[in-house]
């Protein structure tokens, strides 16, 4: 008979998330586990396997609150082009400077192509926030936001991209005084500009 959890699992897996989050997945020990949980290893072994167990869940835990809840906040139905512009802008606000980075960046960067289980989670991460850059470049190409001809898949992937550079360049000290102008870059180039109007024609005396 298997034994019921005695302690508050969203706590657990939030202490695991910010733990591999500042640490890295080699870098954090069972014994950094015990401390960050206040589980001992026995609990811990018994409610999540391994380590690799505990890492995907806490992965799992990161993008249900963190990266759901970001694209909830910034991206709700309707916010197109000036919703995507405020989610990249707040990546310049993250808590103390960014300090520990995104972990599905530091995930992805760490384990590269042989994570193979431990990547599942950075994979389902970075499939949602691909998904929601589409639903929302889709909205604002229905809107006359971009050009006819843009396609919504290939513009997600673009801003996946630069999603992810700049969270490195956010962990890696860059000013924001350069990060600033290269995101209000993408999106001015993004944006079809409004049709001049014509001059009033003038009276002929």
């Amino acid at each position: 008979m298997s034994r019921t959890k005695t302690y508050d699992e969203a706590a657990v897996l939030s202490a695991a998330m910010h733990t591999f989050r500042a640490r890295g997945y080699a870098g954090t020990s069972i014994k950094d586990l015990e401390q960050a949980t206040g589980l001992r290893s026995g609990s811990l072994y018994h409610g999540y396997r391994d380590k690799q167990a505990l890492f995907g869940a806490a992965l799992a835990y990161y993008n249900e609150t963190v990266v759901k809840g970001r694209i909830g906040h910034h991206l709700p139905a309707g916010a197109g082009l000036a919703g995507l512009h405020k989610l990249f802008r707040s990546l310049l606000q993250e808590p103390e400077g960014g300090r520990h980075g995104c972990l599905l960046t530091n995930s992805a960067i760490e384990l590269g192509p042989a994570g193979g289980e431990a990547l599942a989670g950075v994979h389902e991460g970075l499939g949602l926030l691909r998904q929601a850059f589409e639903n929302s470049l889709q909205e604002a190409h229905v809107a006359g936001q971009l050009a006819p001809s843009a396609s919504p898949a290939a513009l997600a992937l673009r801003l996946l991209a630069l999603y992810q550079g700049l969270l490195v360049l956010v962990r890696g000290g860059r000013p924001d005084s350069e990060l600033a102008p290269l995101i209000d870059a993408e999106f001015a180039a993004l944006a079809v500009k409004p049709a001049a109007k014509p001059e009033p024609k003038r009276k002929s005396t």
